[in-house]
């Protein structure tokens, strides 16, 4: 199951620059009180259609085909002090893929824990160390389908309360190479919809409330 979980990896990193043109994310999230400007119960719910993509590994194209990603996500901040925060939840994700003969599957999937320590300002996160074990899956379940992927993020401001940079390192046993970096940009348009374009996982994402 090694060579599965590798492959949902660099799958995920490979799709994920063409799903920032699909459909955007949509957070639904209670109001916050007058007195926390952060909110406390985090749903997410995602859902990114790509077509015609080519899938890619550390030997090149191996795959082409439509894919259909679902992620739904639930946690809730726990206050420490000032603007640190424990985050705690779980979160479902699943890969769906069509249109090839050549050895992809037909689908991938995880469940797994959400643990993170937060610095928090205006709802977002601007620094932070997440864990996140759980099970990394195709069908069945086994004992070596577990992994506990982490990584850790900084933020600082490019243009006062618009532009951000981010750069962090993500973390996997079962990942090549263990450790890998990652970064990019959030840009906020509005107090309700952003841009995270930020590796692996880009975002148009809209917050109603």
């Amino acid at each position: 199951m090694k060579s599965i979980r590798l492959f949902f990896i660099s799958v995920f990193l490979s799709a994920a620059a063409s799903a920032i043109a699909g459909a955007p994310t949509y957070e639904v999230q209670p109001s916050p009180t007058p007195a926390d400007e952060n909110h406390r119960e985090l749903f997410d719910y995602e859902l990114d259609y790509t077509g015609g993509s080519s899938f890619y590994d550390d030997h090149g194209k191996f795959g082409h085909g439509d894919s259909l990603y679902n992620d739904f996500s639930y946690a809730h901040r726990f206050l420490i002090t000032g603007k640190w925060y424990f985050r705690a939840g779980v979160e479902y994700e699943r890969f769906d893929f069509d249109g090839t003969n050549n050895g992809l599957p037909d689908h991938l999937q995880t469940v797994h824990a959400l643990l993170a320590l937060e610095y928090v300002v205006h709802d977002h996160a601007g620094a932070g160390i997440e864990i996140d074990p759980g099970l990394f899956f195709q069908n069945d379940v086994h004992g070596n389908d577990f992994d506990i992927p982490a990584k850790a993020f900084v933020t600082f401001p490019l243009k006062k309360d618009k532009i951000f940079a981010v750069i962090g390192v993500g973390f996997a046993l079962n990942q090549n190479p263990i450790v890998a970096p990652g970064g990019g940009i959030i840009w906020l348009f509005t107090d309700h919809f952003r841009l995270e374009g930020v590796f692996p996982k880009p975002a148009l994402v809209y917050n109603p409330s």
